[in-house]
C-alpha cells in the first residue's frame, strides 16, 4: 500500500520516535512557562501584549529550533537522506528567520500619537522572549532561565533604578496661537525656562491653518526636580497672550 502501509504509520509511534516526541514537548513546555514568566510583567502592567503573547512566541520559536536537532525521526524516520554530505536544515538560516519574523510583531505593538512614541520596550521584550525560545530549543536551559529573569527583572525593576539616577524628564507640548496673532519663540522659551524647562533642539514642528498657527515641540526638564509640575506648567502656560489652546503630555518613548 505504499507511504499509507502500517509498517510506514506505525514508525510514527515506534518507542525512539515517542521519546523524542516527549523531549519536544518538555521543550516546548518549558518554553511556554518561560515565556508567562516574561509576559506576566507587561500584562500586570497593563500592557497590550501579555502573558499570552510573550508564550505563544516563546514556545514557537522553540519548537522551530528544536525539531532541527532530531532530523532523522522526521517524517517518521522516512525523511530523505541528503546526499553530498548536505545536512537536513542550517540552524543559523532558521534562527535568523525567527529573529527577522517576531520583529514585525515587535513593530505591531510599537504606538506613536503625536510626538509621543510607546510600546518599545514591549516590542524589544517580545524579541527576548523570541530568543528564550531558541536558547530551549538548543537545549541552553540555564541560559534561557537566566534570560528570563533578566528580562522581566529588567522591565520591573529598571524603572526604580531610572527614577533614582540622574534625569531630564521630557515633556511634549502642543500650542495652538489665536488667529492672526504671530506668535514670538524667544517669548515661550523664556516662559518655559522661567519655570525650568528648555526646548529640545530638533524637536519643533510648525502647522498653519485658517490663520492660525499650531507649533509642536518637545521641553525637557533643567534637571530632575527643577520642573514645574505638569499640571502647573499648562496652566501658566495658557495664560500667556495669544496661546488658544494647549495641550501638554509626557513624552513617552
Amino acid at each position: 500500500m505504499g507511504w499509507v502501509s502500517l509498517d510506514t504509520l506505525a514508525a510514527y509511534w515506534s518507542a525512539d520516535e515517542v521519546v523524542t516526541n516527549i523531549i519536544v514537548f518538555m521543550n516546548l513546555l518549558g518554553a511556554l512557562l518561560l515565556g508567562f514568566l516574561v509576559g506576566y510583567e507587561r500584562s500586570y502592567h497593563g500592557r497590550a501584549a501579555g502573558m499570552r503573547t510573550y508564550g505563544l512566541v516563546c514556545m514557537a520559536s522553540c519548537a522551530v529550533v528544536v525539531i532541527i536537532g532530531y532530523p532523522n525521526y522526521w517524517y517518521g524516520t522516512h525523511a530523505p537522506v541528503p546526499t553530498g554530505g548536505a545536512s537536513y536544515a542550517d540552524p543559523t538560516r532558521v534562527i535568523q528567520g525567527i529573529v527577522t519574523g517576531v520583529g514585525f510583531i515587535g513593530a505591531g505593538v510599537i504606538m506613536k500619537e503625536g510626538l509621543n512614541i510607546s510600546g518599545l520596550t514591549t516590542a524589544a521584550s517580545i524579541w527576548a522572549a523570541s530568543c528564550i525560545g531558541i536558547l530551549v530549543g538548543v537545549g541552553f536551559y540555564a541560559a534561557a532561565m537566566l534570560l528570563s529573569l533578566l528580562s522581566a527583572g529588567c522591565m520591573m525593576w529598571v524603572s526604580h533604578l531610572e527614577a533614582w539616577l540622574p534625569s531630564r524628564p521630557a515633556i511634549a507640548i502642543t500650542v495652538r496661537f489665536l488667529p492672526e496673532h504671530r506668535p514670538d519663540d524667544r517669548q515661550l522659551a523664556g516662559a518655559l525656562l522661567e519655570r525650568g524647562y528648555q526646548i529640545a533642539p530638533g524637536s519643533f514642528a510648525v502647522q498653519c491653518g485658517s490663520g492660525q498657527v499650531e507649533w509642536r515641540f518637545v521641553a525637557v526638564a533643567l534637571g530632575k526636580d527643577k520642573g514645574m509640575p505638569l499640571w502647573q506648567l499648562a496652566g501658566e502656560l495658557a495664560g500667556l497672550s495669544g496661546i488658544g489652546n494647549l495641550a501638554v503630555s509626557h513624552a513617552r518613548n
